[in-house]
């Protein structure tokens, strides 16, 4: 495969396999589910959500285990993540957010569209891209679980430079959408002693346009 930018063939590639395979376990599923227990108290029954750089699916599989007949779906740069993601029950569009394979969009796929701990690694020029494919696809619902900076700033990954951006996502979207409504937002400390989430900040927006 192409792509436009480095950052996808990252992960795409070895580094992204790799990280499929470090980011399992009963610690990650246990903080996945105490997330969406509290997401889904605020959004209430789902028939469909969709995410946006859904790796293995521990986001989807959470979600089925409160929802079990919501319809879950993804978009996965990965061929290793997206095959396991695949194997529980998911349906993965394979490719990238910034060229996304043909999707069935016709005023929206999922009631919930989201990223976690993706908009962090997109080249920055390139993230109105994907805020506009996350209010395409959504129906109603959007989330951002991301890390947040007020300023936009770069962070050295795991020894790797142009891989990690901090900043206000939740602010950029919904300027760039300003008919979105906030319901709600939240922080997960990295020390929570029961489901940390690594510092991430997450925003709940609902279109009041559909």
């Amino acid at each position: 495969m192409s792509f436009q930018t480095a950052q996808e063939a990252f992960w795409h590639g070895q580094f992204g396999s790799a990280y499929t395979e470090r980011n399992q376990g009963l610690q990650s599923n246990l903080s996945a589910l105490h997330f969406w227990s509290s997401v889904l108290r605020r959004t209430g029954p789902l028939g469909s959500a969709f995410e946006l750089g859904c790796n293995r699916g521990i986001n989807l599989d959470a979600i089925k285990n409160f929802l079990p007949d919501c319809h879950t779906s993804g978009m996965e740069i990965n061929k290793d993540a997206a095959s396991i993601a695949e194997s529980n029950g998911h349906n993965v569009f394979r490719g990238s957010i910034l060229a996304p394979p043909p999707l069935p969009v016709s005023n929206g796929i999922a009631e919930l569209a989201f990223v976690s701990g993706v908009l962090i690694h997109i080249q920055p020029d390139q993230l109105p891209c994907a805020y506009d494919l996350l209010y395409t696809i959504s129906k109603k619902y959007i989330l951002l679980s991301e890390y947040f900076n007020p300023t936009p700033v770069e962070v050295d990954y795991r020894g790797h430079e142009d891989r990690l951006f901090k900043r206000d996502f939740a602010s950029e979207l919904w300027d760039r959408f300003p008919d979105l409504s906030l319901i709600d937002y939240g922080f997960v400390w990295r020390r929570d002693p029961l489901a940390a989430k690594d510092d991430t900040t997450w925003f709940l927006f609902e279109k009041t346009c559909q």
